[in-house]
């Protein structure tokens, strides 16, 4: 399975042992973890704004994730400008998966499967890989 972070999932997998973090190791260890530029950008600046003391943690994760470049085209489904690059990445890439803690942009996407990516909640992977 592909399984795309977006920013905010980076983010949290950066504070080591969190359960987010935990997580995101099972699916680097049996699947494969991709992120874009774009998602990576945003979350290096996250954490060294608001957590640096997670910048080690962070930086022990870029490695072991694919990166996939940043793209944009049309999209079947409404997004906000910020948010399309992500949805993009992640379907340029051939992930199954899109995993986003962000509810607000992404909520009503939630379990629903755009051009082959399904886009799940961290709770939503979770379920998956227990599975």
């Amino acid at each position: 399975m592909r399984v795309f972070l977006d920013a905010n999932v980076v983010f949290s997998a950066a504070n080591p042992g969190c359960n987010i973090a935990r997580l995101i190791d099972l699916v680097v260890r049996d699947h494969t973890a991709v992120t874009s530029d774009f998602a990576l950008e945003e979350a290096r600046r996250n954490v060294q704004l608001k957590r640096p003391d997670w910048l080690d943690g962070y930086t022990a994760l870029v490695p072991r994730l694919e990166l996939a470049p940043s793209l944009l085209f049309d999209l079947p489904v409404e997004l906000e400008e910020k948010d399309r690059p992500i949805l993009c990445a992640a379907i340029r890439a051939g992930c199954n998966l899109l995993v986003t803690g962000d509810r607000k942009h992404f909520g009503h996407l939630d379990e629903q499967t755009v051009e082959g990516v399904t886009i799940v909640s961290v709770f939503g992977l979770a379920k998956r890989i227990a599975e």
